[in-house]
């Protein structure tokens, strides 16, 4: 349970920080608009970070998208 908890945080912080920084590059005066923008690129953003921590540290197989199949003969 605490390994949701790490990972939620995680992303809750690449979500914070991802909108902050866009937020400082974008020309001001910000529009309804601009916020929406800014929050949708950090809402991606955490969760392909969440993504990728989920997959590499979970995962023991070393590939996890593809399973091989017996032949049939």
């Amino acid at each position: 349970m605490t390994r949701i908890w790490i990972l939620v945080a995680a992303a809750a912080c690449v979500f914070a920080a991802a909108s902050a920084i866009i937020l400082q590059l974008m020309p001001g005066p910000l529009r309804p608009m601009d916020y929406f923008v800014a929050g949708a690129v950090a809402t991606l953003l955490a969760l392909l970070a969440l993504f990728i921590i989920t997959i590499s540290t979970s995962s023991k197989a070393k590939n996890i998208f593809f399973v091989r199949r017996k032949k049939d003969e």
